[in-house]
Formats: C-alpha cells, structure tokens, sequence
C-alpha cells in the first residue's frame, strides 16, 4: 500500500497542471510530414529474407499495408503462424495465395496485426490507469483518449469500465482505431463469450476490480454472450487507421499506444513517436512500451509520471 500512495503521490506531483482551467480541444490541423526513408536496410542475406521482403513489397503495393517497417523478428515469427494456416512450405507460395486468395490475405493480416487483449489481462497496466485517469482527464471539459491500433474490442472495453468507475465515462470519448476495415468490422461486432467469464473475471479482481465484471454488460438471450452496456458502448469510436502511414486527426489527453510499438523497427517508431507529439496536448499523458531514450529529439518534451516505467505528462 505505501508503493501505491508512492506512485500515486508522483502521478499527481507529474500531472499537475500548469493551468487549472481546463479547455475544450479542438481538431489537430495535418501537420504531420511523411516519414523520411531512414537507413538504407541490409540486403537480404538468404533465399527466405529475400522471399520474405518481396512479400512485404507486394502487400504494400496490391493492398496498401506497409509492415516494410516492422521488426523483422517479428514479421517472420507471424509469417510463419500463417503459413502454418495454410499449410504451405515457403514464402513464395504463401505470397501466391496472398496476392490471389483473399481468405489467405486476411489470415496474413489478422497475424502481422496487434495480437488480441482479453479484459483485464495486463495488471500493472490497469493499476497505472486507475491511478492516471481522475487525476490527468478530470480537469478537462470533454477529454479524449486515443487506443493507438487498439488490441482488440476487449482492450476497449477495459477502458470504458474504468472510466466509468472514475466517474469519467460519460464525458469522455475513447478513439479506438484499428489498422484494417476486417480489424474494425471484428471489434465492432465483438460479444463477450459466457464461456470465459470466469477467466475475465479473475483477470478483473487481480487488477483490482471490485463487484461483478458482468453488471457492465448486457447478456443475450440464449446466455452464450454478453455485449457491453450501450451508454458504455456510446463512448468508444472505432476507426480504420494506420499509424504507418497516416497523419494526426485530433487532439488527445491521453495516448495509449504500448502494445503496437514493439512490432515496429526503429525508422517506423520514431515516425509513430512523432505522430504521437503531434495529437498530444499539453499536459497530456502517453503511455509508451519502452523508455524514451536521453538523445530521442522528443525526449525533452516529456517528463516520467512513475518511476521505472514508460509513462509520461507532455510539459512542452
């Protein structure tokens, strides 16, 4: 409990405001400039590097995505989960039925893309919100906050809740962007399955969930699922987004963008970096998966809220 009131003390200490008086943000003009091309990338080394960057090349030139920029490591480990799918042996082939199949392309997308939170799953994540959301959003007339390629519905709805035990909910609105129209028709739809309630429940009350996680959601009739309550559900506006390519769209309070930025190398995170100061106000919160490094140009617009984590109050 004395850690807490600790990491409460300096949440609150990091957020003050410079200015008491809260203001109603406006739209962040496009201000954002495309991303410079970076270190030129080694040459492929073997005949599955190669396949692979070909791959990556005719995704981003037939359908507009562009994982040119991700970690390697990761691209591969997702390539593979894929081929698995389908039951191909190399990446030509999986390239094949990508650029002909479009069942094999969504499959393709749905593993390169940000892998799906379940409710409550990441504990010390939803302590930090608890402790952040009164203190950073309640100054502010109608504050916003930005799930940067949100995980899932379920990472939504998270939120929400939380929001909604702070008093919050029904005046702030959560932008919930997805990098695809299949991502965006999927958490859109999303329903919680009964089945695994008792999982996410228990995911609930370790991150210190009090009461029913079920008194937030509307069952169905049949009792197979349950969808979140609408006065909850009103408050989180889906988009299609892609944080590789496109420019600032609004002001936010807060920026959750953790569980995308890992996938990213360095030339792509420093890209999304930038696009995050441009969409973030003044005083506003943004929630990193890593410290910012002492000679990142951005660094020294920011200070840590807590100790020993990727959190911080934007002070210029």
């Amino acid at each position: 409990m004395a850690g807490v009131n600790s990491l409460f003390a300096s949440l609150r200490a990091a957020l003050r405001p410079a200015d008491a008086g809260g203001s109603d943000p406006v739209a962040a003009p496009d201000r954002h400039s495309p991303p410079a091309a970076g270190p030129r990338r080694q040459p492929p080394s073997t005949v599955e590097e190669l396949e692979q960057e070909l791959l990556l090349e005719a995704v981003f030139q037939v359908y507009g995505y562009d994982f040119r920029g991700y970690q390697r490591d990761v691209v591969s480990r997702r390539l593979q989960a894929a081929m698995a799918q389908k039951s191909v042996a190399t990446i030509s082939a999986m390239q094949a039925l990508v650029l002909h199949e479009p069942q094999a392309w969504n499959a393709l997308l749905r593993e390169l893309s940000v892998e799906p939170a379940l409710m409550f799953d990441d504990a010390s994540e939803v302590t930090l919100l608890r402790m952040s959301l009164g203190v950073c959003l309640h100054g502010v007339a109608l504050p916003r906050v930005w799930l940067a390629d949100c995980a899932g519905a379920q990472q939504a709805w998270t939120l929400a809740i939380l929001l909604e035990q702070e008093q919050l909910g029904a005046r702030t609105e959560i932008y919930a962007t997805v990098s695809s129209d299949a991502l965006l028709a999927e958490a859109q739809a999303a329903s919680l399955p009964m089945a695994r309630l008792g999982e996410l429940q228990a995911n609930y009350v370790r991150s210190g969930g009090v009461g029913k996680l079920l008194d937030y959601f509307e069952v169905s009739g049949d009792g197979l699922h349950a969808v979140l309550l609408p006065q909850l559900r009103s408050r989180i506006t889906w988009a299609q987004y892609n944080l590789v390519t496109d420019a600032s769209f609004n002001e936010f309070q807060m920026i959750v963008g953790r569980r995308a930025l890992p996938d990213f190398g360095p030339a792509l995170r420093q890209r999304v970096l930038q696009l995050f100061d441009d969409s973030l106000a003044q005083s506003g919160l943004l929630v990193l998966d890593r410290p910012l490094e002492a000679g990142d140009p951005l660094a020294g617009h920011y200070k840590p809220v807590f100790p020993h984590q990727p959190w911080y109050k934007r002070v210029a």
